[in-house]
């Protein structure tokens, strides 16, 4: 059982990845970007999930601050995935050096089946 940071003020999101994951993983939720690496340091999740448009400080900006504290040695890299708006928006997690994205809306199966890809895979090297 993986522990799984997610990173949103949708409830409705939230919901749907806790129904895709439930019983096989350990979901841990932030609501604020600026909450994601303190969370980490508490939480040492395998996984990594932004919602791209999280409050106050969104998923591309909180994918960039995780990737920083890995190249500063604060925290061991980890898989991160950010959960996108629209297709277009793909430049974005790329930008932010996200391991993968996904397009909502989302069903359980592409939550689940990206989870799995995600956490055996090794971590890249920030």
């Amino acid at each position: 059982m993986t522990d799984i940071l997610l990173a949103t003020d949708s409830d409705a999101l939230a919901d749907e990845v806790e129904a895709a994951v439930a019983g096989a993983h350990l979901l841990h939720r932030v609501r604020a970007g600026v909450d994601v690496v303190p969370a980490i340091m508490q939480v040492d999740p395998g996984l990594v999930l932004l919602d791209l448009q999280i409050g106050n400080m969104g998923g591309v900006a909180a994918c960039l601050a995780v990737r920083q504290r890995e190249e500063m040695g604060d925290i061991e890299p980890r898989p991160v995935a950010l959960l996108l708006d629209r297709e277009v928006d793909t430049f974005l997690a790329n930008e932010a050096r996200a391991d993968t994205h996904l397009v909502k809306p989302l069903n359980a199966f592409q939550i689940l089946r990206a989870v799995e890809s995600l956490v055996t895979q090794e971590p890249s090297s920030a």
